[in-house]
Parts: structure tokens; sequence; C-alpha cells
């Protein structure tokens, strides 16, 4: 048994429900149409993987807790219920701050469910939104409309979730600057303390991926897309939104505390099927289909691969991810970690790329962070260090 000391015990946990009213055509996550699954199988199968897995590994005081998919709200009131109760029976020891963060569907939140997702321990919701056209919302395959939007967040408030997150989305086909200006205005009036915006990735394995090799898929120009990403960015900074991350925006004191463990390279659980977690510079990754891990929670850990992390893929990890967020990375963090200098290690990617002016230093000389220049070529940046140490 490998008992980590409690002070590096994981203080995250990311749980998986890949379960979807249907597959949107731009989805590439391990989620699954909900008719005719065996849903409470797979809750009772993941209240083994999370059992067995504090046992190997007890938990620190948890600070964060995020529930992704999938669409985890497509659980009735009962699942749900039965749900929370098993998270809180395997990481009882939770922060006084607690964020405990779960994705939504506008349309799958009726006021019930909401109030059996507050009585069990979520604060926080983040709602699929991805845009204020239903034109465009039916072109990406998503089934609610802009009316489920506020039916929902208005369920949310009714019952005391205040700390609410949209997502939305740009670069999407037959889209237009205006249009994604209308979707930012109408995100905007809502007041909300957190906003993520992402572009359209197509991924292999998609609808979307299979009609933009038929050349069926029309797609806003590299240009028009950039034009999103800048208006995007000005109209929260004029709002009062402080832009953290690459695709995140919050209000002071609302930054997704979960995601921020990810990009500052900090262990976290992963349970469910497809889930990836990384505790004790090792990785691993569940298995992915929903019958085939709840039978493999029968036999031990769902286990698809668990591999170790080099010290040098972490130095690499460690720069690419910090360098998501805005406040960049610093140097008294990477010695921390690793007992190097950070401008010893990456002294030429680093070198080059503040020449290039992508990157630039902190004030206090003590870190580094993108430019405003490098916001807009953040992968380029990013792949400048990946392989320096590990090829």
């Amino acid at each position: 048994m490998t008992h980590l000391e409690p002070s590096i015990a994981p203080q995250a946990v990311y749980i998986h429900i890949p379960f979807c009213t249907n597959k949107c055509f731009y989805c590439d996550f391990n989620s699954y149409v909900l008719k005719d699954q065996p849903v409470m199988d797979y809750l009772r199968a993941l209240d083994r993987e999370m059992e067995r897995t504090v046992q190997q590994t007890p938990p620190g005081e948890i600070r964060s807790i995020f529930v992704g998919g999938g669409t985890p709200t497509v659980l009735n009131p009962q699942e749900m219920e039965f749900f929370l109760a098993s998270v809180r029976r395997h990481f009882p020891h939770w922060s006084s701050d607690i964020e405990f963060t779960m994705e939504a569907n506008p349309g799958t939140t009726d006021r019930d469910k909401m109030t059996v997702m507050k009585d069990g321990g979520v604060n926080r919701v983040s709602f699929g939104v991805q845009a204020f056209q239903n034109e465009l919302l039916s072109g990406i395959g998503r089934i609610h409309n802009t009316d489920d939007v506020y039916r929902s967040l208005d369920n949310a408030r009714a019952v005391g979730l205040n700390n609410l997150s949209i997502d939305l989305m740009f670069g999407l086909p037959n889209q237009t600057v205006e249009m994604l200006d209308y979707s930012v205005s109408r995100a905007l009036e809502l007041g909300l303390p957190h906003y993520s915006i992402y572009s359209l990735k197509v991924e292999e394995n998609t609808l979307f991926h299979t009609l933009y090799h038929k050349n069926q898929l029309p797609l806003p120009s590299e240009e028009e897309e950039l034009n999103m990403y800048l208006l995007l960015m000005e109209r929260m900074e004029q709002a009062g939104y402080k832009q953290y991350e690459i695709s995140n925006f919050a209000k002071p004191g609302f930054a997704s505390r979960h995601n921020i463990t990810y990009w500052k390279n900090e262990d976290y659980y992963g349970l469910g099927a497809g889930a990836h977690g990384y505790v004790g510079r090792k990785r691993h990754v569940n298995i992915k289909g929903v019958n085939p891990y709840v039978e493999a929670a029968k036999a031990g850990l769902p286990r698809l691969e668990q591999f170790g992390v080099s010290r040098e893929e972490a130095m690499e990890d460690f720069v690419m991810v910090g360098l998501r967020m805005l406040d960049g990375i610093r140097k008294a963090d990477f010695r921390k970690q690793f007992d190097e200098e950070l401008d010893d290690v990456f002294a030429r990617p680093l070198n080059k790329m503040l020449s290039a002016g992508l990157l630039e230093t902190h004030e206090d000389g003590e870190g580094y962070r993108l430019s405003k220049q490098g916001v807009l070529f953040g992968n380029e940046v990013f792949a400048e260090f990946i392989g320096v140490l590990t090829v």
C-alpha cells in the first residue's frame, strides 16, 4: 500500500458521470446516450472505486471536487442523492471553504434536483450554454434553448446556489463576430461570477470531424476567430472580469480552484469511466466503456493504464500548464517542486520566447507569463517546451 504523507495527499477530486441525453456534434468526451444505460450499476461501481482508491491513497483535507461528464445532471434525484452520499462517505474531510462544482446542461436541472445537489454539498454549478442563438445551438447538436438557460439559472438561485458559471463557445459553424458579441452581452447581463469561453476544436471521432473532411463544415476564418477572441477579452475586461487563464474569466475570488489544481500540476484523484488522475507523480487512465468499467470495478481498481511521470516530463508539464494561467509561473514554485532553477533548465526556450515577445517576466523578475501577444499564440509558446528534456 502507498500511504502518502497527509501534507501531500491529494486535495482535489475529479469524478466522471459519462451519461448524456444526446451526443453533441463536436464532443469527443467519454460520454454515452443515457437511454437503457445501467445507471445504478455504474454509481455502485463508482462507489467501489472510491472505496479502493482512498484505501490505497488516503485523502487529505479536500479543497475541491469537480463532477464532470457527460452531463452529471441527467441523474434523477434519487440517483443524485445516492451518488452525493457516496462522495461524502469516502471523502469526509472537507475544507471549510470547499469548492464543489457540478457540470450541468440547461434543461436537465429542475428545482428538486438542484435541492438534492445543494443538500449533498454541491456549491458551484457550471452550465454548458455555448451560445444565445437557438439556431447555433441546434447546429452544434445541443438540445436546450435559451429559455432553458434562464430557467435553469433561476432554479439554481432559488435553492441558494449562487456560485454559477457558464461556458460559451466561439469559432462555431456559421457564427459571426456579431453573434458572439450578442452571446457575450446576454451572458454578462446575468452578472455571474465566472465565465469559460472556449474556441471550437474539431476533434476526431465526432460528427464535425466527418463533415470537416467532406468540406461541409462552414467554420469562421482564422482571422474571424482571432477577432472573436480579441472581442471577448475586451468585453470581459470592460465588465470587470479578470482573465486568469486563456479561456477563463472571473470576478475576484471566483476563479475555479479545481482547474487551477490542473494548471499548477498538483495531485488530484480521477474517478469514473475514462477519468484521468495524477497522484504521487503517477498518472492513470480508467477503462472507458460503462459496462467494462462496471465489471472492472468489481475486480479491483478499473485502470486502463497507469504510468510514472519522469522528473523531466513533470518539469515540462509544470511550464506548459502553468503558462496557461495569465499570472504565469514562478521560479520559487519550480525550485520547491524540483530543487532546480527554472532559468537553468529551460534557458533556451525561455530566451527564445522572451526575444519573440511572446513571454514576459514578472515585475519582480521572479517568474514568467504570456505577453498580450503570447495569449493569442499560446499553443506555439507551449510547443517550445515539449520534448526539450524528454526527447
